[in-house]
């Protein structure tokens, strides 16, 4: 373990106060999108975010969205706290991704990406579980940027950037230069954070499935499949795509579902 990565994650800030409250009103079975709504809108860099994420035609809505309860009550609860939790994560961790050749617009929207596909592909699958999914999917590579902190305060961004551009396995690149991979980090980070510790697990083990809990195997197999199919580097790269669908095939997904979720979403790039 790396301890320059581990010391920076235990003196990470709390998440702020608004965070705190919408993880309350989702996880209270009597929580409403207009309670939601109420918290937001008192935290105007949450409102800008999601006004933002909500004009984008990743999201597909039709109409213009002109305030939070608009925004809360078309995203959903689910999706709502997962865009106000990544927008407030990658501003606490002061984002600079230089080292993986990308700047944090690109990581915001890759990350996107990321879980609009996890929808698009896993929604014909399970819907109840995509919707549980699309937090640890939407951030899941958050790990990155402390490793790219740590790669640039050690002098090592250009060699790093320079593998990174031709890097098919980041996870492994990633250990070679600080000892952990993205989702240990991530995992690391969330668990400071006192998520719950299913997500920690579920995102901890994405880069290795194989040796996840057999409870969240599964869960850990599906955001490694998105991942290898939405690397950082090259997003639905031939060679990624190819990847993907192999990992995907052996473990016994319908591969033409995932081809057409694919396609569908290459139209957002």
């Amino acid at each position: 373990m790396n301890n320059s990565i581990i010391e920076r994650v235990k003196s990470l800030p709390p998440l702020s106060k608004t965070i705190a409250l919408i993880n309350k009103v989702y996880l209270d079975e009597n929580g409403s999108v207009s309670e939601m709504a109420k918290v937001i809108e008192g935290d105007p860099m949450i409102v800008a975010n999601l006004l933002k994420a909500a004009s984008s035609p990743l999201y597909g809505f039709s109409k213009e969205i002109k305030n939070a309860s608009q925004a809360v009550s078309l995203f959903g609860m689910n999706m709502t706290r997962s865009i106000a939790v990544g927008n407030s994560v990658r501003k606490l961790l002061n984002v600079d991704l230089e080292p993986y050749g990308i700047s944090s617009e690109q990581f915001a929207h890759i990350s996107s990406l990321q879980a609009m596909f996890l929808l698009t592909w896993y929604n014909q699958i399970n819907k109840d579980k995509a919707q549980k999914l699309f937090l640890p999917v939407f951030l899941q590579e958050m790990g990155k940027i402390l490793i790219a902190s740590n790669v640039i305060q050690e002098d090592e961004t250009i060699p790093f950037k320079s593998e990174v551009a031709i890097s098919n396995n980041l996870a492994q690149l990633e250990k070679s230069y600080v000892e952990m991979n993205s989702a240990q980090v991530s995992a690391l980070i969330f668990e400071h954070w006192a998520f719950d510790d299913e997500i920690v697990q579920i995102i901890k083990y994405s880069d290795n499935p194989l040796n996840a809990p057999q409870q969240t195997q599964e869960a850990s197999n599906i955001l490694n499949i998105i991942k290898t199919i939405v690397p950082m580097n090259k997003p639905f790269s031939e060679q990624a795509i190819n990847f993907g669908l192999k990992k995907a095939q052996n473990l016994g997904y319908n591969t033409d579902e995932l081809k057409r979720a694919i396609d569908t979403v290459m139209e957002f790039l």
